[in-house]
């Protein structure tokens, strides 16, 4: 500061010269502590089995059981993830799920936004009591199903193919309850201005309503992705020939009259399993959000 500005009365900034208190770090609570070893203990019992799964695939057949808790064999046996390969047609077996899965999981999640869509904005009779008898069949197990599937699959002419993989389980409950409870926490503001400008429910639908579900539309791709990979009761009945076969079912072409083969059994299910884990982990952001936005909120 000059002496001119001092000489006609200007204060100094002393605020800017004051030394600042410092900051203090708040002290962890005990109970912080506990839940995180909790947390930590939760997470080695839920990732014990695959560790298991992983060591075991690496075991001779013959010292599986023989070995008893030990993790390592007297030897690692890298040849079972080859007999896992060459054994059973395993690329086919691949490549039918992904194609399933892949599939499954986009009709899944164009049904669920669509019904979601109708039952949360559209106004027509008995809405709300026509969605709480559709959310009733989530109440419902598969194998109550399974068999007037069979028959009506039977009558398309559809057994033995991939497609009757697909189509029946596209149209579940779970998904338009997601998604619903979602579009009912969002403002009727954003789509009544898109109406006043002319645009018609499809239009809304695709450049209102689908920018601001990503959340939950991810959620639905992810869990049906998982649950059309994972299955096997239904292409247990449905599928009777091994090219049209998926992961669950060439699984159990590994047990046999001659018993199990544990060792390359292990390691097609260890190869079986980074499909589906690779998903939620790059999804892993998306998977929170939506699951936190959309499965609790609304009205």
């Amino acid at each position: 500061m000059t002496t001119e500005t001092m000489a006609k009365g200007a204060t100094p900034n002393t605020g800017a010269l004051k030394r600042q208190p410092p900051v203090r770090r708040r002290k962890k609570r005990p109970g912080t502590y506990i839940s995180r070893a909790g947390i930590i203990l939760a997470g080695l019992i839920f990732f014990f089995p695959f560790l298991w799964m992983v060591a075991t695939s690496l075991k001779p057949t013959s010292e599986v059981f023989s070995t008893g808790s030990n993790f390592l064999a007297s030897r690692v046996e890298w040849s079972n993830y080859v007999t896992a390969w060459t054994a059973i047609p395993f690329a086919q077996v691949i490549a039918n799920s992904f194609l399933v899965s892949i599939a499954g999981a986009v009709l899944t999640t164009v049904v669920s936004l669509l019904s979601a869509y109708a039952f949360a904005r559209l106004q027509f009779k008995h809405r709300d009591k026509l969605f709480l008898v559709f959310l009733g069949t989530l109440v419902l197990p598969q194998e109550v199903l399974v068999i007037p599937l069979y028959i009506m699959m039977n009558k398309l002419d559809l057994v033995n193919s991939l497609p009757a993989l697909i189509v029946p389980f596209a149209f579940g409950a779970f998904g338009a309850f997601l998604i619903r409870q979602f579009l009912l926490s969002l403002p009727v503001e954003f789509e009544e201005a898109a109406r006043i400008d002319g645009a018609g429910s499809l239009r809304i639908l695709w450049s209102v309503i689908l920018p601001l579900v990503r959340a939950p539309l991810a959620v639905v791709a992810v869990f049906s992705f998982i649950d059309y990979w994972s299955s096997f009761l239904w292409p247990l009945i449905v599928i009777n020939d091994v090219s049209q076969a998926t992961i669950p079912l060439g699984l159990s072409m590994f047990s046999g009259e001659r018993g199990t083969d544990w060792g390359p059994l292990m390691a097609a299910a260890t190869v079986a399993v980074i499909p589906s884990l690779l998903v939620v982990i790059l999804l892993q952001r998306q998977l929170v959000k939506g699951v936190s936005m959309g499965g609790f909120g609304g009205r």
